[in-house]
């Protein structure tokens, strides 16, 4: 349960997605940017495109064969592209490669220029360009983030809560015409970097108010600078420290304060404590973790007494913590480090001075599913259970203010929130849980979270809710007396009416009996169920992640086509709790393939959608997914789309100086034992190609990623092209100049989903297919304000306390 690096993919979003592409014209034959020995241009002439449209005559880069040698467990594997790796990515005949890819992939998407037009007007034209996000109250201000007219970036906000005003309730924000100040324009802070790559990980003001802290990217690589600026004259008070993990936390004092430098791994690895007015020269070490397969993190409570050092791996957590008025004090550990024993500390500071106590999520062996127990911090020892572990029902997460605590469930791949109360006057419960109040909605298939506002005695609550059809909005809840307020809705423009759309929530049955649960979406007025329609299957399924089916206003420009879009919920993700988890990893790794696959059949029998037109899609581990299930069942499918896919696999986890392999020992299984190692590559996608015929298929890269090395996709397409059988699309798209979650701004950001769906609709036949009337059409629908829980990475303002 705590926050660990993993090969994970946010999502296309305003944050992630390839600039607008320079296309080459169709009637190119040739593809330049191959020099010297960079590479051969193969003459081959492409056959006839997919659905029996020509595609032009192109020679796509094919990469030498280079034998290498890997030898481990009594085996040798050859690796004829191993040269592509270059960690630091500056090898000219490397970069030409790439770059030749691109072009090629640039060139065959040429002829869909205008679609790209057409696809990009409509994802844009559904933004509200000039909007706010939702206020929220915090040490005195209301803090809240805008963006502009053209903007591509988010600009932080406070405002000032007035002495006297009244305690927060479920319409809280800052009067009309109040001062509003400008603590960061990310905008002008990217004009100043002239950086095509910008990306904030922190922002976090002082508990005095007077100095801001931020962590900032302008390479992609994950790599942020801790700065430190006077909100007062806007002056800068620290020289800037780079190679951070972008965590700050402060202390009570306002001049000191916590963050996390990465090591060659860039694995978090030492807690630092800065003196503002000091060097970072004298800054202190005030923890470093050794063992490699844990990350370290810090925060700050929510009841803004204590600071925490987290250290966790797969399995394994440890939290340590100190008062936050005595930061050069030593830091004490909630409970010991045991093998396979994971928790989660919430901190309550009591009625009176020393009876302080800790909320305590806990996960072993025993408890697989979590359980809650509560603890006095003078010895944590002493644990009382208050919510019990339950077979059927996991506990994703919980949150504690001063009256209440905040359980989210998950069970038959849903959540729901359950409420209760707990002493007014900060008693450590001594029995368990009960007359817990439900929050849950109607729809078959939701998303559904939330947390406390304000401060640790607030009464309010906000909840942020979502489906497939229903766009994100943030409700506040005050408590005591049960009244809602919708604060805000995010806007889709152009005419959306979530009734034209339907949600279903289907099983599919593995070979081995399980039900694997599918949600999925399609717009009513185009959909029938005879085979004809085009259908895009999303899956993950790793470290135990949930994928809960969410609103995407881009989906719109499918659904609107004709197209199904579905969420396979297979095993190794965290949608049906801890139990499914544990069936889709280690040496059950097979069972999310199966999975998929089984979720696949069951569209097609029950006629969703055909063969002829099934898409399917995964991103970094998730592009695993994906890379396996082409090598099982490439049949089932006419289109793949693989995202920085992690699709290496042996030959990654054997390099302990690849950044995240140690960490993911407890993930795959660590291929120096013969067992995971004849396991893992008995189902590697590289590993694994075959002379066979494989779908239409659409692979991304971010040279600069640290989670995936941008040469594992360039290998597994190297490999493929030069042993498939068939002429299907195969094309690479390398973002140059980012990382694991391509470019920044939230228009450049749409390229990458443009690109994507002019790809499916290329592979599937449908570029000449017209949006139905509602969501493309002039007709604007009423503007209203994105929530916090739908704006961009941008746009949010990172919550610093738990």
């Amino acid at each position: 349960m705590q926050p660990v690096h993993t090969r994970w993919w946010a999502g296309a979003g305003a944050g992630a997605a390839l600039v607008l592409l320079a296309l080459i014209s169709s009637t190119s034959s040739t593809i330049w940017g191959l020099g010297g020995n960079a590479a051969d241009v193969a003459t081959r002439k492409l056959a006839p495109g997919p659905q029996g449209g020509a595609a032009p005559a192109l020679r796509p880069p094919v990469a030498p064969k280079r034998p290498h040698l890997i030898k481990a467990n009594n085996d040798t594997r050859v690796d004829n592209y191993y040269w592509l790796r270059d960690d630091a990515r500056k090898s000219r005949e490397v970069i030409s490669y790439l770059e030749a890819e691109n072009n090629y992939t640039d060139a065959v998407m040429a002829g869909t220029k205008g679609l790209q037009d057409r696809l990009y007007r409509e994802l844009r034209g559904r933004i509200k360009e000039d909007d706010t996000g939702v206020p929220e109250r915090d040490l005195g201000y209301w803090y809240f983030a805008k963006v502009g007219t053209g903007q591509q970036y988010s600009v932080h906000m406070r405002v000032k809560v007035p002495a006297g005003a009244a305690r927060p309730n479920e319409t809280d924000a800052p009067p009309p015409n109040a001062v509003e100040e400008v603590l960061l324009d990310e905008n002008r802070r990217r004009q100043e970097l002239n950086s095509t790559f910008y990306m904030v990980s922190t922002i976090d003001v002082s508990p005095d108010g007077k100095l801001m802290a931020w962590t900032e990217d302008t390479a992609g690589a994950e790599k942020y600078t801790l700065r430190v600026k006077d909100l007062k004259t806007g002056r800068e008070v620290i020289d800037p420290i780079p190679e951070t993990d972008g965590s700050i936390a402060w202390a009570d004092n306002s001049t000191t304060v916590l963050y996390l430098l990465t090591d060659e791994a860039n694995r978090p690895s030492k807690v630092m404590r800065h003196k503002i007015g000091a060097p970072s020269s004298k800054d202190v070490l005030i923890y470093e973790e050794r063992d490699d397969a844990f990350n370290a993190g810090i925060s700050r409570s929510f009841s803004q007494r204590l600071l925490f050092i987290s250290l966790s791996s797969k399995l394994t957590s440890e939290i340590q913590y100190l008062r936050t008025d005595d930061p050069t004090g030593k830091f004490t550990a909630v409970m010991p480090r045991v093998h396979d024993l994971d928790y989660v500390v919430r901190h309550h500071p009591g009625p009176t001075p020393g009876e302080d106590w800790f909320l305590l999520l806990v996960r072993d062996k025993a408890r697989p599913n979590y359980e809650l127990l509560v603890a006095p911090m003078s010895d944590p020892r002493k644990q009382t259970v208050i919510l019990p572990h339950r077979r059927d029902v996991q506990i994703d997460s919980v949150s504690m203010s001063q009256k209440h605590i905040l359980v989210t469930e998950r069970a038959n791949a849903s959540t729901r929130l359950v409420l209760y109360s707990i002493d007014a006057g900060g008693k450590m419960p001594t029995t368990r849980l009960k007359d817990g109040q439900p929050i849950e909605f109607e729809e078959e298939v939701y998303t559904l979270s939330g947390s406390f506002t304000a401060d640790f005695d607030t009464d309010v609550l906000r909840l942020y809710y979502e489906s497939m059809t229903t766009p994100p909005r943030a409700i506040d809840l005050d408590i005591p007396s049960g009244r809602r307020a919708v604060r805000k809705v995010t806007p889709v423009l152009g005419g959306f009416s979530k009734d034209d759309y339907k949600t279903e929530r289907l099983w599919a049955v593995a070979p081995d009996g399980a039900r694997v649960p599918i949600s999925l979406v399609y717009r009513r007025a185009s959909f029938k169920r005879d085979g004809a329609a085009p259908l895009l299957l999303k899956g993950y399924g790793a470290y135990g992640d949930s994928v809960d089916p969410s609103f995407s206003s881009e989906r719109l420009s499918l659904l609107d086509r004709g197209w199904v879009v579905a969420i396979a919920h297979v095993r190794g993700g965290g949608d049906m709790g801890r139990y499914w988890y544990e069936d889709g990893k280690y040496l059950k790794k097979k069972n999310t393939f199966t999975d998929f696959i089984a979720c696949a059949e069951h569209l097609l029998k029950h006629k969703y959608t055909s063969s002829k037109v099934l898409a399917v899609e995964g991103r970094s581990a998730g592009g695993l997914l994906i890379g396996a299930v082409l090598n099982m069942r490439p049949d089932l499918f006419q289109a793949a789309i693989a995202g920085v896919p992690f699709v290496d696999v042996v030959t990654t986890m054997l390099d302990d100086s690849i950044p995240l392999t140690t960490v993911e020992f407890e993930e795959w299984g660590n291929p120096k034992n013969a067992s995971y190692y004849s396991y893992i590559k008995s189902y590697a996608p590289v590993d694994n190609v075959r002379a066979q015929r494989y779908p239409n298929l659409f692979v991304t890269a971010g040279l600069q990623d640290q989670r995936v090395g941008y040469w594992e996709p360039a290998k597994w397409v190297a490999k493929l092209r030069a042993t498939k059988t068939d002429s299907n699309l195969l094309l690479l798209k390398t973002e140059m100049g980012a990382g694991h979650f391509s470019v920044t701004g939230r228009f450049d950001g749409l390229n990458d989903t443009v690109l994507e769906y002019a790809f499916l609709l290329k592979a599937t036949g449908r570029e000449g297919v017209a949006p139905l009337p509602g969501t493309g059409g002039a007709k604007a629908a009423p503007a209203e304000a994105l929530p916090v829980s739908a704006l961009p990475q941008q746009l949010r303002r990172p919550r610093r306390h738990v």
